[in-house]
């Protein structure tokens, strides 16, 4: 693993893994973590894993931006806030549409920017202490880092902005109950939910997770005839690989598959 700035990084197995670790100022994304999480994601990506796991050390996954860094910025916090998104949103892109599953393992409370990195991924396991907390209406700010977005496409448009003025914490159960995450474990439980889950998703079929990515990620927005298109292609060219000649042998022989031989 490398590490910058509080942001660890690296690719081993086939399973990458951005670790947020500056727990003492609660992982917050500071001017100088924020350019660590690019290289993080850039480099992550173009190693190609099967899978992405996004994790942080301590009690909190993300606090969302450095505050005190805003306060010092005093005036000059517009011209901060470019410095850090002008890098950072391009690589959150690249990060969230990667023809591969991302994960995230929330250890405890997210807010602000973390909403947006947390909830970017394919799947959200959360601990029981985590809570979400928007928090930017209540600093005078605006959403960033997608997390309007992301938010938004797991609970709703209302829901969203709702929970976006309002500014209030929500408990990992509200959240499981509203979408905003996908399973809730006990504390001590979730980092070995969470390696179980990339192990899996690691030993998939690479080609198949990507074309059902992509599927997906178009809609509501795709007509039903320009889907049925593309889902055609897509099936036509899975059905090319090595993977899929190793799934369908090893339906008929009933046994596990043994993929990633493309």
């Amino acid at each position: 693993m490398q590490e910058s700035e509080g942001i660890a990084w690296g690719v081993a197995d086939h399973i990458g893994r951005i670790m947020l670790k500056r727990s003492a100022r609660a992982n917050a994304l500071s001017r100088d973590a924020s350019r660590a999480l690019v290289r993080a994601i850039d480099e992550v990506l173009e190693a190609r894993p099967r899978v992405v796991l996004l994790a942080a050390e301590g009690r909190i996954f993300c606090a969302g931006g450095d505050i005190d860094e805003f306060v010092a910025a005093g005036s000059a916090l517009s011209a901060l806030v470019d410095d850090i998104l002008e890098p950072l949103h391009p690589a959150l892109h690249r990060l969230a549409s990667a023809p591969l599953p991302i994960v995230a393992a929330l250890n405890g409370p997210v807010g602000g920017a973390g909403v947006g990195l947390a909830l970017s991924a394919d799947f959200v396991l959360a601990a029981r202490s985590m809570k979400l907390r928007t928090g930017y209406a209540a600093i005078g700010l605006s959403p960033d880092l997608g997390a309007s977005y992301f938010l938004a496409r797991r609970v709703g448009a209302v829901r969203a902005q709702q929970w976006l003025m309002l500014s209030e914490a929500v408990d990992a159960q509200r959240c499981l109950d509203s979408g905003a995450v996908d399973f809730v474990y006990p504390d001590a439980e979730l980092p070995d939910a969470a390696e179980r889950l990339v192990q899996r998703l690691a030993s998939s079929a690479a080609g198949s997770l990507a074309a059902i990515k992509r599927l997906c990620a178009g809609l509501p927005g795709r007509d039903l005839h320009a889907h049925l298109a593309l889902e055609h292609e897509l099936l036509a060219a899975c059905a090319h690989s090595a993977d899929a000649r190793e799934g369908v042998r090893a339906f008929v022989e009933r046994r596990e598959p043994r993929f990633g031989n493309d």
